[in-house]
């Protein structure tokens, strides 16, 4: 195993209520509008698809799906989408709001058949049996790790206090990766303790923890209010930022058994991605619209931030691979990362929508 790792190249369903549109600031757009300029065929140039990708596609098999739905603002190309899910042929667009833990064990359960959330955290799910399988790499860059004191790389972690939301949680999971990646037992080396994300901010303030793994909006608080210092950005620091923190997944038996729906549906999220890239301002008001977010100016800079488009050049089998790799490390996967792709991926439908891609 050393020498093949040695050969790998590092380098809840909620009733939105229709409100009002408000027209007091231009730069943004209302609802109406938004999901109206989304829902254009013709709106190619935006999408950065061609108009009649889903023409010579067969009708899904179902017309109803559910989507497992996080709190994290990361996660917004899942909720912009649901105008581009209609226009793929869905009728009945399911959100099932659950927490960060929750999501998983709805995809796993085939409670909701899709779901965002972190690469990391599906991989642990595929090394343990769960029917999930990875469908797309979303986005890069949403983490971010926190320090306070002399605590200014991931080598300093050794022997230090770290928070996370939850053992084998995605924040744990990347961070002992991390640590692995540069030669610290995270089981050993870390002493790690489980708070909500608002505690171990509070903690983290009080100088009662050295560090703390954040996704939005937490990173965008925590700079707001000067709380500690950045020692790794996933949107900039290598080679986290080569590879993708969150992807979609599905319920395995829901993509074999509906093939179309799922291409369907993951043609119209990465749509959405692609709108999140362009249209960062209009995404993070929509949201705010929704009742997803309270605090306009944190889903600003989340959403600006978050290098959306980068899905069109990075490699989600690649993405798994690294990751996959990087858990070993840290013993907290027994598969290797080819058995983990074979088992837990289906790239099938990306390569296809890849394909309709303009040139």
């Amino acid at each position: 195993m050393a020498e093949q790792i040695a050969q790998i190249r590092f380098d809840s369903n909620p009733a939105f209520q229709n409100r009002k549109p408000r027209i007091a600031n231009r730069t943004g757009w209302s609802r109406r509008e938004f999901l109206k300029a989304t829902a254009l065929t013709g709106s190619s140039a935006l999408l950065g698809l061609t108009s009649n990708t889903h023409a010579a596609d067969p009708a899904p098999e179902t017309t109803k799906i559910a989507l497992a739905q996080s709190p994290a603002l990361c996660t917004a190309p899942q909720i912009v989408a649901e105008e581009l899910l209609r226009g793929e042929g869905f009728t009945d667009i399911q959100y099932l709001r659950t927490g960060s833990a929750e999501l998983y064990k709805t995809v796993a359960s085939g409670q909701a058949q899709l779901g965002m959330g972190v690469t990391l955290r599906f991989i642990l799910d595929v090394d343990a049996g769960a029917p999930t399988v990875l469908l797309t790499g979303v986005h890069v860059g949403c983490y971010e790790l926190f320090g306070v004191g002399t605590v200014r790389s991931v080598n300093n972690l050794k022997n230090k206090t770290v928070s996370v939301p939850g053992l084998h949680s995605g924040a744990h999971a990347l961070l002992a990766s991390m640590a692995a990646y540069v030669g610290l037992n995270p089981a050993k080396d870390i002493k790690w303790v489980v708070h909500p994300f608002a505690e171990s901010m509070r903690l983290l303030a009080d100088g009662k923890i050295d560090a703390f793994m954040g996704f939005p909006p937490e990173p965008q608080e925590l700079r707001a209010k000067k709380i500690g210092h950045v020692i790794v950005n996933t949107v900039t620091d290598r080679p986290w930022s080569q590879y993708f923190c969150c992807s979609l997944a599905g319920n395995r038996e829901f993509v074999r058994r509906n093939p179309s729906a799922t291409k369907r549906a993951v043609r119209a999220i990465l749509k959405a991605n692609s709108i999140c890239a362009a249209e960062p301002e209009r995404v993070a008001r929509l949201l705010k619209e929704k009742g997803y977010v309270t605090e306009l100016d944190y889903a600003r800079q989340s959403i600006t931030q978050i290098p959306y488009g980068k899905w069109r050049d990075l490699d989600s089998e690649d993405t798994v691979r690294f990751y996959s790799l990087r858990l070993y490390e840290a013993g907290l996967i027994k598969s290797s990362p080819q058995k983990i792709i074979s088992q837990g991926t289906a790239w099938q439908f990306l390569r296809e929508i890849r394909k309709e891609l303009k040139t």
